[in-house]
């Protein structure tokens, strides 16, 4: 009976618990079936960012969009030594080469970092483009925690239209680098890094042929001063070479168009400019402030063409280019001297022609052109050439070499004009003769250092003369109190000057 009773005792456990194991899993499923019938319906599954391959590398998906967004830019830093920003010449007070003066600055930076947004959707009616270049900027002299905030281009590009600010049409691809330069200020041709508002259009012929034609706004990218000779004009005139402005409103804008053939081997380019030239009133008796009632000349049209050419593909080495062109202008000398370069050239220096004369100095006007009370506008012409040779030593090393020449001629009744409010201006002596006339020519070099990709050191020396015509001197009465300076009341030689700038800094490019 024990025994009976000790394995009915040990079968009767088990059988519990088996029951309980299968309860409590039965128990689980229930639980389980009544938590799913609770929870959300699924999500979707995460859309990532996809690769567009429709227009180069670079550009995504916008999420949720068809249209194709690629972010890129740069933070550039530079040091620039006798001269301004960017390699500017010391050809205005401020930095003038060969001063000497105790506030000169003999070396200026500048820190810039640029965001470039390109989107791009394809429509029936073509690819819809959006680009800007919201740019950040510190210079020397700027506060520690200031600087400005500037936009090289903002456009739209629909059906053949650019609408914005971009490029001009007037100017080659290659005319922003200064023709294989870093310089902003390399003159004789149409360099324009800033861009101009305009509306135009282009027509695509296929195997590299195109054509474009440009309404832009000259208001103040593509104006030279107009200079209305009968007006009393600042004594400052006589070593600044700035005169008082006398172009009117702006009722016309440049039309600008272009041809151009770009092949794997070269590039080729002709381009053409009208420029309206519309005076203010002119001066009443004494050269007073002019009134409606003084009259005004007639509008003229200016105008401006330009041959470019950039071979490719040269036996010296892979990826070397030599960039060449030539530009004329009859009442548009922007289109020869343009962008931020200014519209005066000056500069001091300690060598003289005359025994007892203080300073040899060079003063320099460009002009669209020049008129007096009851005269017509007389346009100044000029011509100037650019060139630049780039040789890649290595995938990493690089040297271009680069020059120009730029000659500005005003006829017989514009030099007439001009002289005559410019003798009067101040004393003159040793012979002097008037010449508004001036060349300018430039010669430089830059090596530069990419050791890993898109991050770039550079180096850049580059040479100016200011070749003016005026000969003789000039007494100038106290200039450094009207400029700020410190020169005296002296006797100072009209004589030619060359001018040494540089520029060092590195760019890196995202």
């Amino acid at each position: 009976m024990s025994i009976i009773h000790s394995v009915s005792g040990s079968a009767r456990p088990a059988y519990t618990i088996r029951h309980l194991v299968l309860g409590a899993a039965a128990s689980l499923v229930a639980i389980t079936a009544a938590s799913a019938a609770d929870l959300p319906v699924k999500a979707k599954a995460v859309e990532y960012v996809k690769i567009c391959s429709l227009y180069g590398a670079g550009y995504y998906y916008i999420p949720g969009t068809d249209t194709c967004i690629k972010l890129s830019g740069y933070v550039r830093a530079d040091a620039n030594f006798l001269g301004g920003n960017y390699n500017k010449p010391g050809w205005d007070q401020g930095n003038a080469e060969g001063t000497k003066s105790r506030d000169r600055d003999y070396f200026t930076t500048r820190v810039r970092t640029e965001l470039q947004i390109d989107t791009r959707t394809m429509t029936e009616y073509g690819v819809v483009r959006t680009y800007m270049n919201p740019r950040f900027q510190f210079d020397t002299g700027a506060g520690p925690s200031s600087g400005v905030i500037t936009l090289d281009y903002g456009f739209v590009q629909f059906a053949g239209f650019t609408l914005g600010k971009a490029v001009s049409a007037f100017q080659t691809p290659w005319g922003s680098s200064g023709a294989n330069s870093s310089t902003s200020f390399l003159i004789g041709g149409y360099d324009n890094i800033n861009g101009i508002s305009q509306i135009a259009y282009t027509w695509e012929f296929g195997n590299g042929v195109s054509a474009q034609v440009a309404i832009e706004d000259n208001r103040v990218i593509n104006r030279a001063p107009l200079l209305n000779a009968s007006l009393v004009q600042p004594a400052t005139g006589v070593f600044s070479g700035v005169f008082t402005n006398s172009y009117g409103g702006n009722v016309a804008p440049d039309f600008v168009g272009n041809i151009r053939i770009d092949q794997k081997s070269f590039t080729a380019q002709l381009s053409a400019a009208a420029h309206n030239i519309h005076a203010n009133y002119y001066a009443g008796p004494g050269g007073i402030a002019p009134v409606e009632t003084d009259g005004h000349p007639s509008d003229v049209w200016g105008f401006a063409i330009m041959g470019g050419l950039q071979l490719k593909d040269l036996p010296t080495g892979p990826g070397d280019k030599l960039s060449l062109d030539f530009t004329y202008i009859d009442g548009a000398a922007k289109y020869l001297i343009s962008g931020v370069t200014g519209s005066s050239f000056d500069a001091f220096s300690g060598g003289t022609n005359f025994a007892g004369s203080y300073n040899g100095m060079a003063v320099l006007s460009l002009l669209d052109g020049v008129y007096t009370t009851g005269s017509r506008i007389e346009k100044t012409t000029g011509w100037g050439f650019r060139g630049g040779f780039l040789h890649n030593w290595s995938p990493t090393w690089q040297t271009s070499v680069f020059g120009s020449y730029t000659h500005i001629e005003y006829n017989g009744n514009a030099t007439a004009a001009f002289c005559a409010m410019f003798t009067a201006l101040s004393p003159k002596s040793n012979g002097f003769t008037c010449n508004p006339d001036f060349n300018i020519w430039q010669v430089g070099t830059r090596t530069a250092w990419t050791p890993v990709k898109n991050l770039t050191f550079g180096i850049e020396v580059m040479y100016t003369v200011l070749d003016q015509s005026h000969t003789g001197s000039q007494t100038l009465t106290n200039p450094g109190a009207l400029t700020g300076t410190f020169k005296p009341t002296a006797v100072y030689d009209f004589k030619d000057q060359g001018l040494i700038s540089g520029t060092v800094g590195v760019r890196r490019t995202f």
